[in-house]
């Protein structure tokens, strides 16, 4: 008989990974639990050849389990290098996603904009849509909440107002969700499980004991997993995001990762302009005329910068 070709073996998505065991979430249903062929691992690897919602091609053994025999192209990823001993190495945190949820707390403990800032430049980078999902808005008032978070708005990210004690907007989170895979990511005590928990009994639960069990030493194995949304659609949490660097962007191209900074950066003077203490430049002047949030501006020049040069001084006055 005839081997069986790749585009004709049962079609799934990966929704479970640990150590070289891939959890397979078939069309029609079923988990196949599956290792990956050895071919596939033939050759130098630079980075993960198989990672969570990856769609793969498998072959099923007589003991019930899976031969994953080729993985399709991914569309996008949200990965983070890191280093080895012979050169740095692309880790997946997560492929295919259709969205980031970027979840932060109105107050208690006060709002990380910094963070969230680096969070949308690197879902930029890694062209991944983004979504501001400010929570606790029961704590401070919509007109607050809007105070703090609604300049995103004006500059094209979508932003959801919640509240998971009370339930105010857990209705139209779980429309977003619906129907896509979502990778989750915040800073600790936002009330990220607790909004999951609202959007679908047991999920936050479900996601916060997997991101427990993850990274917590060196020796601990690492467990990436997406969880089933009732209505269809997938969560995968993100715990270590936080500390993803912005590795694979150049200084002088941070500014293409800024949207209101896009239209303008050709009109300044100089076409190698920092956009800190140049004469003419268009992103200086709109920051001055309040085209441009002094907020936003600030977390360029510290992701410019660093942290330590930013301290110095370096950020002129506007003009």
């Amino acid at each position: 008989m005839a081997k069986q070709g790749t585009a004709d073996l049962p079609r799934g998505l990966v929704i479970r990974s640990q150590s070289g065991f891939y959890t397979v979430h078939t069309e029609g249903g079923e988990e196949v639990v599956c290792r990956l062929r050895g071919k596939l691992k033939r050759g130098p690897r630079r980075g993960d050849i198989v990672a969570v919602g990856d769609w793969v091609r498998f072959r099923r053994l007589p003991d019930g389990s899976g031969l994953i025999e080729a993985i399709e192209p991914r569309v996008r990823k949200l990965s983070r290098m890191a280093p080895t001993p012979r050169g740095e190495y692309e880790q997946i945190i997560i492929a295919n996603p259709d969205q980031a949820v970027f979840v932060f707390a109105c107050a208690r403990p006060e709002p990380r904009l910094r963070m969230l800032d680096r969070f949308l430049v690197i879902s930029e980078k890694q062209e991944i849509p983004a979504l501001i999902v400010a929570n606790k808005v029961d704590l401070v008032g919509v007109a607050r909440a809007r105070e703090i978070f609604g300049h995103y708005e004006t500059i094209g990210y979508p932003v959801l107002y919640t509240a998971a004690a009370t339930g105010e907007g857990v209705d139209a989170l779980r429309e977003r969700l619906t129907g896509r895979v979502s990778v989750f990511a915040g800073p600790s005590g936002v009330g990220k499980s607790s909004l999951l928990n609202a959007v679908q009994p047991g999920l936050g639960l479900s996601v916060r004991e997997i991101s427990k069990a993850t990274g917590k030493g060196r020796h601990t194995t690492v467990v990436r997993q997406m969880f089933p949304l009732e209505g269809g659609g997938w969560v995968a949490d993100t715990p270590g995001l936080k500390a993803l660097s912005l590795w694979d962007i150049e200084p002088e191209e941070l500014d293409g990762y800024f949207p209101e900074f896009r239209a303008l950066v050709h009109l300044c003077q100089f076409s190698d302009c920092t956009h800190i203490h140049e004469p003419g430049c268009a992103i200086r002047e709109a920051v001055a005329d309040g085209r441009i949030h002094p907020e936003r501006y600030a977390s360029y020049v510290r992701m410019r910068l660093g942290e330590e040069g930013f301290q110095r001084g370096d950020l002129i006055d506007l003009p």
